[in-house]
């Protein structure tokens, strides 16, 4: 039962917690502008020298990467690839990995070997872009993902590694009176674990990315900046051009703990997929930074 010293207490802690978050934080990245590179995906392969380069001259200081594979980003070493990124003033501080191979056998040869890459990189935080839960088990096979989030950002840690999780809508289903993304901020250590909100799958699963920064502030290191389509919420468009009030989220982006965010686009670009970022970024740094 919550009492008023419960209460009282947890006040007291979300307080505390966002009085942690560096006060220079969305300071730091709001001239970086971020691009999820999977938004090129259908260009990258034929073009990467090209497209890298294309990506810098639309406005981007950051991309994310995602797709190694191999040992390699496209054809190209890890380090081929951070000298095309040098070459275009572009840092990579995050990268989308896996580890379901880690989850279902404790195997962790691919999982040292893509943290080695993002470390290779110079990056900062080595990311999960999705990760398996057994559905048989209910709440507790994402408690079971929350144990294997603290094991792989200690071994990430050894890398010099944040850890950070991404979310889809499937985590905020609800499962009795909780959902598995409560379950992951809540049985994951603070310290070791870190979130990156995709805030499209947040609005678009019927939730507010506000009521979670106030709920677990300073969790959420990093964002994806999507935009949702004002008729067919299933798909992307352009920043700006949507249903999404980026203005009112980036208001918060130091109760967030926000360092990093990373426009990402999936579908339906207009006019096309370089066209499509180059009007995400105008409208960011008109509007939003």
């Amino acid at each position: 039962m919550n009492t008023r010293r419960t209460f009282i207490k947890q006040v007291g802690l979300a307080a505390g917690a966002a009085l942690l978050v560096p006060s220079f934080a969305f300071d730091k990245a709001s001239k970086n502008i971020g691009l999820q590179l999977f938004t090129l995906r259908d260009l990258l392969p034929k073009d990467v020298k090209g497209v890298i380069e294309k990506v810098a001259k639309a406005g981007y200081k950051e991309v994310e990467t995602y797709g190694f594979n191999n040992g390699k980003f496209w054809n190209l070493t890890t380090k081929e690839f951070k000298s095309l990124l040098d070459a275009n003033g572009l840092k990579a501080p995050s990268g989308h990995y896996g580890m379901d191979d880690f989850s279902k056998t404790g195997n962790t040869d691919k999982l040292k070997a893509d943290i080695e890459s993002a470390a290779a990189l110079g990056g900062k935080y080595f990311t999960i872009a999705g990760a398996w839960v057994d559905p048989k088990k209910g709440i507790d096979g994402f408690k079971k993902t929350a144990e294997d989030f603290n094991k792989v950002a200690e071994i990430a840690k050894t890398s010099g590694l944040k850890f950070a999780y991404h979310n889809h809508d499937f985590e905020f289903h609800k499962i009795g009176d909780t959902t598995g993304y409560d379950v992951y901020l809540k049985e994951t250590d603070p310290k070791l674990v870190n979130f990156e909100l995709d805030l499209y799958w947040v609005v678009r699963s019927g939730n507010d990315p506000l009521t979670l920064f106030k709920k677990y502030p300073g969790r959420f290191h990093m964002w994806h900046v999507k935009d949702m389509d004002k008729a067919k919420p299933e798909w992307n468009t352009e920043v700006g051009k949507g249903s999404i009030d980026f203005k009112t989220i980036f208001a918060e982006a130091k109760l967030s703990g926000m360092e990093h965010f990373f426009v990402e686009h999936e579908n339906n670009y207009q006019p096309d997929e370089l066209g499509s970022i180059i009007t995400s970024c105008n409208f960011i740094k008109a509007n939003l930074v």
